[in-house]
């Protein structure tokens, strides 16, 4: 029988720190990394996730889905000897204030920061993305 082939991934949060990396099975779910991301957070970040729900994984510009493998993610198997495949990971932010309180029914003003090319942008999302491309896109 042959040798399965793992995949090493590391996982890049949000302030360009790394959890990882490791390697998993082709076989392993979506679901089960962003239980182990959630294991190893940084207890010294603030705004960090409290359930797996509150994850996002993001590999080649694609979200990937909780119930998919990292095989039926066609996430690559390097090439290179030693090479780390780098997931990046979003945290979708609380739903309630300080105090507890809900504020579900508030729209959060959330800042972006998109490079391209070498011209970094940024913008709110109270502005909208129509300046940045124009109202016909």
């Amino acid at each position: 029988m042959a040798k399965e082939e793992l995949i090493e991934l590391k996982f890049r949060l949000f302030d360009g720190t790394d959890i990882g990396p490791n390697k998993y099975s082709p076989t392993t779910t979506v679901g089960t990394l962003k239980e182990f991301i959630l294991a190893q957070w940084p207890k010294d970040k603030e705004n960090g996730p409290r359930t797996v729900s509150d994850l996002k994984l993001i590999n080649a510009g694609k979200i990937l889905e909780n119930n998919r493998t990292l095989a039926q993610c066609r996430v690559p198997v390097q090439e290179i000897a030693g090479g780390v495949t780098t997931m990046h990971v979003v945290v979708r932010p609380p739903l309630s204030d300080k105090n507890g309180g809900d504020i579900s029914g508030v729209k959060n003003d959330t800042c972006i920061r998109l490079t391209v090319g070498t011209f970094p942008l940024s913008f709110s999302s109270s502005q909208g993305l129509s300046h940045l491309f124009g109202n016909g896109h």
